[in-house]
């Protein structure tokens, strides 16, 4: 019977055995060897997480909108995995969406009607608390929140200092003493208060719609280089809140600026401590107006140490920073509403 034939022994308990355990050993030594020459045929979830991120901008920033179609997170900033759009169409396809506050101001008509499980929704701003209206009404509605505040998801700040190896100072010709660029003058404002007195001492170069002297975008620059110092007054004060007249219209055009703002320790957050100016320095606006009038050359170069190195980087492109968001997207807390918005932005 052909059972009864004699078998080769076997340490598996079994003939053949041997031959199908090898085989599969060397199916499963194949199989991982494509993985590790060809990564992007690996699992579908792992796929999927290599799919570019889609942000949804609803309402773009500023009036002007851009061409988000190409790649621009790549093509300018060198960030990948990111698609920008601002195809109110591609809603259910977006990771997040991006709500601009100052587009929120009508109501909540312009929402989309739902959200999709798993997409996050973004708050941003740029103004400060006192200019901000009506955040009451979006309570337990975003996930995250995008604005100039250090402790925000996405951090956006009008500016910063970069490193800079040139190791130089240069400190442009000087023909005045203190400059101001001013569009919305109010009499209630802190800023308004304390150039008033300022100006009982010293003559201050005031230009903007505010004294019907508006700048041109070339012209800004290098009109107030001339100046030795600039007010660089918030139109509020609030923590974090020191904006493009401190980075641009001070820093960038090589004047000194005389800061009103948070206090100083927030300042030398952002900046080193001997490059500007503190009102708050001084007991009084006289003793203020006395220092930059009494300054010798020598004491004034110091203010322009920082140049040896660092130089000003302006944020003024929103499509960078609408990029920011998928850099930060690996960290960001999913599935967490703001219960508060109001009392988190005025904290």
């Amino acid at each position: 019977m052909p059972w009864a034939l004699p078998l080769r022994w076997s340490p598996w308990g079994r003939p053949g055995v041997k031959a199908l355990v090898t085989a599969g050993v060397f199916v499963t030594i194949l199989w991982n060897l494509r993985l590790f020459l060809n990564p992007s045929k690996g699992s579908g979830e792992d796929s999927r997480h290599r799919e570019p991120l889609v942000i949804l901008v609803w309402e773009w920033p500023s009036k002007q909108v851009p061409n988000v179609s190409r790649d621009v997170c790549h093509e300018l900033y060198s960030i990948t995995g990111c698609q920008l759009t601002t195809e109110w169409q591609l809603l259910h396809q977006a990771d997040v969406v991006v709500f601009l506050h100052s587009r929120l101001q009508p109501g909540r008509g312009k929402l989309p009607k739902e959200r999709l499980p798993g997409q996050n929704w973004v708050w941003v701003s740029l103004e400060s608390p006192s200019n901000t209206r009506a955040l009451a009404a979006w309570n337990q509605t975003f996930n995250w929140v995008m604005t100039y505040r250090q402790d925000s998801d996405i951090f956006i700040p009008y500016g910063k200092l970069v490193p800079n190896l040139s190791a130089t100072i240069n400190i442009p010709a000087k023909t005045n003493l203190v400059s101001w660029v001013i569009s919305n003058y109010h009499r209630t404002q802190k800023r308004a208060e304390v150039y008033k007195n300022l100006s009982r001492y010293l003559h201050v170069n005031i230009y903007g719609k505010a004294n019907n002297k508006p700048l041109c975008k070339d012209c800004l620059l290098p009109t107030l280089s001339k100046s030795k110092f600039y007010l660089a007054f918030e139109n509020s004060i609030h923590r974090d809140y020191i904006t493009e007249k401190l980075w641009r219209n001070s820093l960038l055009a090589g004047t000194v600026p005389v800061v009103l703002g948070p206090p100083r320790a927030n300042y030398e957050q952002f900046v080193p401590a001997d490059s500007f100016i503190h009102v708050n320095d001084f007991g009084s606006l006289e003793e203020l107006a006395t220092f930059l009038k009494t300054m010798n050359s020598s004491r004034y170069r110091q203010f322009f140490a920082w140049q040896r190195r660092f130089s000003v980087k302006l944020y003024t492109d929103w499509r960078e920073r609408i990029c920011a968001i998928c850099t930060a997207y690996p960290r960001l807390p999913h599935g967490r509403l703001y219960p508060d918005l109001q009392s988190w932005f005025n904290s």
